[in-house]
């Protein structure tokens, strides 16, 4: 059966996320999809919680969340445009690279990560080029740009 998209906004639940991506516990990490124009954008929500497994060990004393999770949850986003287009091939999408990737400000539990991806280009339907951004209360905490290629 089909997940039909809400009416506002074409947003995304996360039913409907996870038939678009491949991701489960403990690494889906986009809660819902509060925009989205597929092929072209997508902004997402990803809610930090304290009781994520990262926390017990990054940092006991002073949780931050990993660099690279918030660089995972704009892929996983950045992987939600690429999937919904019907003309590409289906199957697994993987990072290639990234490109001048900053951070600006830690991220805590209790924060709202507000994630907006836009796609740059696609090439021979196998390779493609997202930018992306993370924010939290309106201050930017992470930017970059990510690549990602189909795998056989």
């Amino acid at each position: 059966m089909e997940k039909k998209l809400s009416s506002e906004n074409n947003q995304l639940s996360s039913e409907h996320i996870l038939g678009l991506l491949p991701h489960r516990y403990p690494f889906a990490l986009v809660d819902k999809v509060i925009e989205n124009i597929p092929g072209e954008r997508a902004v997402a929500v990803k809610n930090v919680t304290l009781n994520e497994p990262q926390f017990q060990g990054h940092f006991p004393e002073r949780p931050l969340m990993p660099g690279v999770l918030i660089v995972e949850s704009m892929a996983q986003v950045g992987g939600i445009i690429v999937t919904q287009m019907p003309d590409l091939p289906k199957g697994l999408f993987v990072f290639a690279g990234i490109n001048n990737v900053k951070f600006r400000k830690p991220v805590v539990p209790g924060d709202q990560l507000i994630i907006s991806c836009e796609l740059l280009s696609i090439k021979r339907k196998r390779f493609g080029k997202v930018k992306g951004e993370a924010h939290v209360d309106g201050n930017l905490v992470c930017a970059g740009e990510l690549m990602f290629s189909l795998v056989d």
